[in-house]
């Protein structure tokens, strides 16, 4: 007696549109993630989520500015994967096969950025995925010298903010998402530098400032900022009502609960909504999501799981979290900002704008895991702290001449709004944002 071999199937709802690789076609891109080589996948520059089949393997990749899911659900014939970058999406494909009862948000994975991860489809059960490093960065390799880490930092990230306005149309506006703090300020300057240097009309760029109910502190800071450089011009406030930054608007966007991603993507959702109800047509958006997680400038103190010893001897862990093989790896959510950039990416899919947040990408990150940071701050906050003002501004006056003004570091979505509304805007209980989560599926 024979018995048929189950058929898998793969059903990828990824948009490819959505990648920007520089040095490669799309089809060479795809085939190195085919090929399962770690090596091949690390040369491909830019940011991607791909996915390719080759019988019952299928391989997986992404950087973080890509977000990347998949479930694989049982039918008679054999296992299906669905890959899509959104859980709902992956829902809405199981109701269309029948097979909904399988379904629950926590059954669907995310795809670790920078790991090759591989399944094979052979039903019942299917085994568990294996994970390989695409990206494995060496640590601490520069000289401890702040005007050449930051001439090397900044101009990597000038780099990817060059390639990509090449990609775009040559009349196409630009917006930055601009606060006037640390990260915003140097993308806007570096692309307003880019476009002086190609001869580009600098007036296609804009800063957008998100002001909740009159403004928070991030509109005067923004003013500050580009008045001592000259650039006022530049400021475009995003005036909004308080009943725009909404919680629950936020959670479904971005399918997460975690108190800090709700509070920056409800934040960041008024924002882009606010600049697509004034400018309809507006497609292409900066920011500076990831300067933080690079240069390690988060406050330890707030968080009792950390202190400066992990933080600075665990390598990538503000970008990937514990990692894959830690008790505390999420596989619904992956770590760090690999889960946390939904915060960004969701919105921004959400409005209808194509973003680059530069600091993400892995040529960049590799030159902030370069800085010695230990040898640099010898175990102390404070230096650690004091360490981002100094790289970032020192790379921007390297490569634009221009002097950029530092100002403390403060949260997005505490510099928007006034502080004697934040507490209305947003609960205090953690708990409140899981069940507002799981109440999209009951």
């Amino acid at each position: 007696m024979t018995t048929s071999k189950p058929i898998s199937s793969v059903i990828n709802l990824l948009d490819d549109s959505k990648n920007a690789i520089y040095n490669m076609r799309l089809e060479e891109a795809i085939a190195r993630i085919a090929h399962g080589d770690s090596q091949e996948v690390s040369a491909i520059d830019g940011q991607f989520a791909l996915v390719a089949q080759n019988g019952v393997t299928v391989r997986m990749a992404r950087t973080i500015g890509r977000l990347m899911r998949y479930f694989i659900a049982k039918r008679e014939g054999g296992p299906v994967l669905i890959v899509s970058d959104r859980i709902d999406a992956i829902h809405r494909c199981l109701k269309g096969m029948r097979l909904e009862g399988q379904f629950h948000p926590s059954y669907t994975r995310m795809v670790p950025a920078h790991y090759l991860l591989e399944v094979r489809l052979v039903g019942c059960p299917d085994p568990n995925p294996t994970y390989r490093r695409f990206f494995t960065p060496e640590r601490g390799t520069l000289p401890p010298d702040v005007d050449s880490i930051g001439a090397k930092y900044i101009g990597m990230v000038y780099d990817q903010i060059v390639k990509w306005l090449r990609c775009l149309p040559d009349d196409a506006p630009v917006g930055v998402c601009f606060s006037g703090g640390i990260d915003s300020g140097a993308i806007f300057l570096l692309a307003y530098h880019a476009m002086l240097t190609s001869g580009a009309n600098p007036a296609r760029l804009k800063a957008f400032t998100l002001a909740v109910d009159g403004g928070g502190a991030d509109l005067e800071q923004a003013r500050a900022f580009l008045r001592a450089l000259d650039l006022e011009l530049f400021l475009e406030p995003i005036k909004v009502p308080a009943g725009d930054v909404d919680v629950c608007q936020a959670i479904r966007v971005i399918e997460d609960y975690k108190p800090l991603d709700v509070q920056a993507a409800a934040v960041n959702l008024a924002l882009l909504r606010g600049i697509r109800s004034r400018y309809p047509d507006w497609k292409f958006l900066l920011d500076g999501d990831g300067g933080d997680e690079n240069l390690k400038d988060y406050p330890i103190e707030e968080n009792p799981e950390l202190t400066i010893r992990s933080v600075l001897n665990n390598p990538l862990l503000y970008q990937e979290g514990w990692g894959v093989d830690s008790i505390k790896h999420s596989l619904t959510y992956s770590g760090g900002q690999s889960r946390g950039y939904a915060r960004c990416y969701a919105p921004a899919q959400e409005t209808r704008f194509v973003t680059l947040s530069p600091y993400t990408v892995p040529s960049v990150i590799a030159v902030a895991e370069a800085i010695p940071f230990i040898a640099m701050t010898d175990w102390d906050h404070d230096c650690l702290y004091q360490l981002k003002g100094e790289i970032v501004s020192q790379g921007v006056r390297a490569l634009t001449g221009m002097g950029m003004p530092v100002f403390p570091k403060r949260r997005f979505q505490r510099g928007a709004t006034r502080e004697d509304s934040f507490s209305r805007l947003f609960p205090s209980d953690a708990q409140v944002f899981r069940r507002m989560f799981y109440a999209n599926y009951e």
